[in-house]
């Protein structure tokens, strides 16, 4: 049986699909959890920085003449954080610095009062900078005050490590999941395929009816392609067989009359040239209904043995009666059949085709057994049904037996036997169909031997 071209699964290329999916949506919520996740805490860190700042600022005043501030002990505990992050200031008055750390610097003047936020580097640190600013004014005029607030990262960074892993948990736990939905719903797209399968596999060589169970909707035109095929199928193995019955019935009709004819000429002709004439013309009728039998049988079992009728039946019991319907042919050529062997031989397999070739076997050993001789025919049960047929005549040339059962190949010992070279093969075909065998051999004693097995 010839294997089908496959190309890649279709349950691996959908389950590929989902999970590549699947994948792609997870690391988009990784992604997206910790975008949002820094925003949040960036914004909440300015809000802490924010209202730091201005409570600084708000604490700035103008005494004898100057300004003064004093830094509230709130302003910086309210930044205070688990990983003791690090604080900056810087005070600025009309541009000019006054206190604080001088690292801070002013950014450029524009257009926007503040407060301001960015991010920079103070110490070898990443730090987050607000810059705001307060304008007072006093008897001595009015004053511009600039605070310059920095903080470092570290515990911003802990947090965001912390839930970049608790989001890389989640979308790991969300992937699982989805290959797990993606795993159950290719599961569930490809049962309906599946079941189709199932059921041709199923079927009979014989059962060809169309299929009727609901199938989605995507797979209605491959199953009415495959009712519309196993249609035609059936429509064409019916024609075959109503041929090869009618062939063998116009065939065989005709050359038994011909040659009925033959033999009542041959009694009224007195010459014996003319009779010898007859009698070659009988054996050229012989041979032409032996041919076209022989190969109508072959055309049957061809056509059978992918079908097979399998029946219960008695092996024994088959052989038994085709031995009584050839003894009349036997005798006529001074040949006994002898059956031996157990007595009950019970298989299952196709009666016409098995009978078949016990028929071609044993009209061989007919043909090639010496007069006066004996067909030896032995029936056995275990290991396996067998029937092993053994003639008294010259044998199988020993580098033929290899080439005997193909079709139309004669043995040197059989040109003047009338023969098709078809009688073997069919008897292989057979059993090769019932999943035996067949085995050509010289009996040790004299004479070819043959063991039909199933």
């Amino acid at each position: 049986m010839n294997s089908a071209r496959v190309s890649g699964s279709l349950r691996n290329r959908l389950v590929l699909t989902l999970l590549g999916g699947a994948a792609l949506l997870a690391l988009l919520l990784v992604l997206a959890v910790r975008s949002h996740a820094i925003r949040v805490a960036q914004e909440g860190q300015d809000n802490i920085l924010l209202a730091s700042a201005t409570s600084i600022l708000d604490s700035a005043a103008i005494r004898d003449g100057s300004v003064q501030v004093d830094i509230p002990y709130a302003a910086f505990s309210m930044l205070s954080t688990p990983a003791d992050d690090r604080l900056f200031y810087a005070v600025f008055q009309d541009g000019q610095f006054m206190s604080g750390y001088a690292e801070l610097t002013l950014a450029e003047a524009g257009d926007d009062l503040g407060p301001n936020f960015r991010a920079g580097h103070l110490q070898d640190s990443p730090v987050r900078i607000i810059e705001a600013s307060r304008t007072i004014i006093g008897a001595e005029g009015r004053r511009d005050l600039q605070l310059l607030l920095a903080q470092t990262q570290d515990a911003l960074s802990e947090t965001l490590d912390r839930i970049s892993r608790d989001a890389a948990l989640f979308g790991g736990g969300f992937f699982l999941l989805a290959a797990l939905l993606s795993l159950g719903a290719t599961k569930a797209t490809i049962a309906p395929l599946s079941r189709l399968t199932a059921s041709v596999t199923r079927r009979g060589p014989q059962d060809l009816r169309p299929f009727q169970s609901a199938v989605p909707q995507e797979m209605a035109p491959l199953v009415t392609s495959l009712n519309s095929l196993m249609g035609r199928l059936d429509q064409t193995l019916s024609q075959s067989e109503d041929f090869i019955a009618e062939a063998a019935h116009r065939v065989r009709t005709p050359l038994a009359t011909v040659r009925s004819r033959a033999e009542a000429t041959l009694q009224r002709v007195e010459k014996e040239e003319n009779r010898e004439a007859v009698r070659a013309m009988i054996k050229a009728i012989d041979e032409s209904s032996r041919a076209a039998g022989q190969l109508l049988d072959h055309a049957m079992i061809t056509f059978r043995a992918d079908h097979l009728e399998r029946d219960d039946l008695d092996l024994a019991v088959l052989v038994r009666e085709l031995t009584e319907r050839l003894a009349p042919i036997a005798d006529m050529r001074d040949l006994r059949l002898h059956v031996k062997g157990d007595q009950l031989v019970p298989m299952t397999g196709d009666q016409i085709l098995i009978q078949n070739a016990l028929r071609n076997l044993i009209d061989n050993a007919i043909k090639y057994g010496p007069a006066e001789s004996v067909i030896e025919i032995a029936i056995i049960a275990a290991p396996r049904p067998q029937v092993r047929i053994r003639d008294h005549g010259p044998g199988f040339h020993a580098d033929e037996i290899e080439t005997l059962t193909s079709r139309f190949k004669r043995g040197r010992n059989a040109a003047k036997t009338i023969g098709s070279g078809l009688g073997l093969t069919i008897a292989l075909d057979v059993a090769t169909a019932h999943g035996g065998d067949l085995t050509l051999h010289n009996h040790p004693e004299g004479g070819a031997c043959v063991t039909l097995s199933f």
